[in-house]
């Protein structure tokens, strides 16, 4: 059966990546559209009148939109390399750790982007907080998913990646060894997956993008 299928996202966004990281782990073909978000195209705005932004997957001319909406529905129609795991609560807690990501540590680590010098040493002791949890989960696994990635690396793209580059350009430095010597594990064997590695923006790309998005934090150390 021919299928069609277009993402539209941009490529600094982990929102937008980890849809295109799950359909090429399942080696799903797809035709990616990079979309200006200050521009808006008018396919965007077709395709997701209500919230305008990223990503939206269109499967033969119906748009689906939230990326873990997307994720969840990609592993309901293309059964090869399953993300969800089979049981119900195993199902019911990878929802809910994928969830807690994007309310919990995501807000945070934005908040400590955007802090100033001030405020800048509780936002970011927020933030770690906020990534507890999830070196408490990780145990003694490889992944979230166990031995393969799963729903919750795949939405965990941004602590493995976005997070460490983040620092870097703007010149803090929490995700390390010491604190969470799991997560870090976890994400340098994250990194180290073939078609993670080739999902990711260059590092290059996302720290000039990230500098440009908070400039007056530069050189702030803690």
């Amino acid at each position: 059966m021919g299928e069609e299928l277009q993402v539209f996202g941009t490529h600094v966004s982990p929102f937008s990546r980890r849809v295109e990281l799950a359909l090429q782990l399942k080696a799903i073909p797809y035709q990616y559209i990079e979309e200006d978000i200050p521009k808006k195209s008018p396919f965007l705005l077709k395709y997701n009148p209500l919230y305008k932004k990223v990503p939206v997957l269109v499967h033969n001319g119906i748009p689906l939109v939230e990326s873990l909406i997307i994720l969840e529905y990609i592993d309901e129609n293309w059964k090869t390399n399953p993300i969800l795991p089979q049981h119900p609560r195993e199902r019911a807690r990878a929802r809910f750790l994928a969830n807690y990501i994007d309310d919990k540590v995501f807000p945070s680590w934005i908040k400590a982007a955007r802090s100033g010098r001030e405020g800048r040493e509780k936002a970011v002791e927020e933030a770690c907080k906020a990534l507890e949890p999830l070196e408490n989960e990780l145990k003694s696994n490889k992944f979230f998913g166990g031995d393969s990635i799963g729903l919750v690396d795949i939405v965990g793209i941004f602590v493995g990646y976005w997070i460490p580059v983040m620092q870097q350009a703007l010149g803090f430095q929490i995700l390390t060894t010491h604190r969470f010597p799991k997560l870090t594990k976890w994400s340098q064997e994250l990194l180290k997956h073939s078609v993670v590695n080739q999902a990711l923006p260059p590092k290059h790309d996302l720290s000039s993008y990230i500098q440009a998005c908070y400039p007056h934090h530069l050189g702030s150390k803690l």
